[in-house]
């Protein structure tokens, strides 16, 4: 689907893809309802229905399954190792905070982003460190079409855990929405340097290697 952006809307989405991709603070910009598809038919990345328990080790365990991801020999394997990574990426020591998150994610199924969204915000004000929940509002905001503050939280979660594939793979797909490719396939590249086994990245990655960098001879 092509974008009609106004000269202004150009510039604001410019600074603010920049912006996004080198890690410099972003400012808000006021959203444009009608720039963007319907995500209907797309979502950005998100933790698997069921996640095995972890232990209270984060930090050193998450260094040693990244570790893991990387080499694992196959798909059942890397699948296994991703799933204990969002475990810990859940995993919060607010029972609050994991309530609220519960009743966003069912919030959020129903179709209810108004209070999906109030959930999300008490999460966060509790809790600025607690990552997931940037990652569940970017989320709520991609699907809203409000890719400013999507881009906001996405690089909240970076800015906490450089290493999130699920954030860079959906920073990938709203820059393709937006008609970047060219950061689009940087931030698609960088998901698969954490994460090798994702799918559908690898191709979203060799189509647009060929757009933007062209065929080999």
């Amino acid at each position: 689907m092509a974008f009609r952006f106004s000269a202004a809307r150009n510039c604001a989405t410019a600074i603010l893809l920049a912006a996004a991709i080198a890690g410099a603070p972003v400012a808000a910009l006021a959203q444009d309802p009608g720039a963007a598809p319907s995500k209907q038919h797309k979502k950005l990345p998100e933790a698997p229905g069921k996640l095995p328990r972890v232990g209270a080790n984060g930090v050193r365990s998450l260094d040693f399954l990244f570790g893991a991801l990387k080499a694992a020999p196959d798909e059942a394997s890397a699948k296994h190792v991703e799933a204990r990574i969002w475990a810990l990426w859940l995993q919060t020591p607010s029972d609050t905070a994991a309530l609220l998150m519960m009743r966003a994610r069912a919030a959020m199924d129903a179709q209810q982003m108004d209070v999906a969204l109030k959930l999300l915000d008490a999460v966060i004000k509790l809790r600025p460190d607690y990552v997931e929940g940037w990652n569940r509002r970017a989320t709520l905001y991609y699907l809203q079409n409000d890719y400013a503050h999507s881009l906001q939280d996405i690089q909240q979660v970076l800015i906490r855990e450089p290493r999130h594939f699920g954030a860079l793979a959906g920073l990938g797909m709203i820059m393709q929405d937006l008609g970047d490719d060219k950061r689009a396939l940087d931030a698609f590249r960088k998901a698969l340097a954490v994460n090798p086994h994702m799918e559908k990245v690898p191709e979203l990655v060799k189509s647009l290697s060929e757009k933007v960098e062209g065929r080999d001879i």
